[in-house]
């Protein structure tokens, strides 16, 4: 349980609350999307919050916890208002200052790669940190409606040309690239439930996969919490008994929580803006300096199991 000081609502801009909420928003809305709250107290990140869906999300009370034994966790259509209404609450006051999502964002209409995805697989594709390619389809309307959704609540889409570190700013982040720079990785991290057999094809046992993508999920979990405190997200594990489909939400809950310190790293002017005005993804420093490094401290994922992959 989090311990949160509470800000009265009347004064909460006077005393400048600093929080990032964090989304690992589904590209349709029948899936469930990761969302995480961290806030800034003494000169330390704490974490507010952490859900695996936005139903579970708002369903928080101040100081409490996410129900992870719902099943199954459904998707729901994103309302940033009702999201940033709910802050406050559990805040004590106060708003949100930079939204930081998992999700293709653009001014104009996505209908393809955009120069963002480009850039980013371009300056990380050694690291096999390509981006996926977006479509009319997928995320399709439902990235507009998110954008410009956040745009009616006082935050645009920063793009390049921004200035870094500005407040009240919706910014698109890519866990895959984060993730080199938050463990001084120089590979791709293998983190993905849907991905453990190209991860692991000599292993067939369910169980032994399992094992091996909670060895992940509790090593990220470990990094995060050295950069953000009382986060509050029970991984399981890794000999815990269950199935490979019931850890989604937790690579869910991963995936925004790596978003919000993305979205900390960008209002310390420590992010790099990859694309263009129309669109762009914000990529932590770290990362570049983890894959353009030539020194041979260089450092790859554990080789858990089997061979690298996508």
């Amino acid at each position: 349980m989090t311990c949160n000081r509470p800000l009265p609502a009347s004064n909460a801009r006077e005393q400048k609350v600093t929080a990032i909420l964090g989304i690992d928003a589904a590209w349709t809305d029948r899936q469930p999307s990761g969302v995480a709250l961290v806030q800034e107290v003494d000169g330390r990140w704490q974490c507010v919050a952490v859900a695996p869906s936005y139903a579970s999300f708002m369903t928080i009370e101040p100081g409490g916890v996410a129900d992870w034994k719902q099943e199954p966790f459904p998707g729901s259509p994103p309302d940033p208002g009702e999201l940033l209404r709910q802050v406050p609450r559990l805040l004590g006051g106060g708003e949100v200052t930079v939204v930081a999502m998992d999700l293709p964002l653009a001014y104009t209409a996505i209908t393809g790669r955009r120069e963002a995805d480009n850039v980013v697989s371009r300056e990380f594709g050694m690291a096999w940190c390509g981006t996926h390619s977006p479509s009319r389809a997928r995320p399709g309307q439902l990235s507009d409606t998110l954008r410009g959704g956040f745009a009616a609540e006082g935050y645009a889409l920063a793009t390049k040309g921004f200035v870094r570190e500005t407040p009240g700013r919706l910014i698109e982040v890519y866990p895959h690239a984060a993730l080199l720079g938050l463990l001084g990785f120089s590979s791709r991290v293998m983190y993905k439930v849907g991905k453990t057999r190209t991860y692991w094809p000599e292993e067939p046992s369910i169980a032994r996969r399992r094992h091996l993508l909670l060895t992940v999920h509790r090593m990220i979990l470990s990094f995060l919490q050295n950069e953000i405190d009382n986060i509050d997200l029970p991984v399981p594990h890794p000999d815990s008994p269950g199935s490979l489909a019931s850890l989604k939400r937790f690579e869910d809950a991963l995936d925004a929580l790596v978003c919000c310190w993305v979205g900390i790293r960008y209002l310390e002017g420590e992010a790099v803006a990859c694309g263009d005005q129309d669109a762009a993804i914000w990529v932590p420093k770290q990362s570049f300096a983890v894959v353009n490094s030539a020194s041979a401290n260089r450092v790859s994922p554990p080789r858990l199991a089997g061979r690298r992959a996508d």
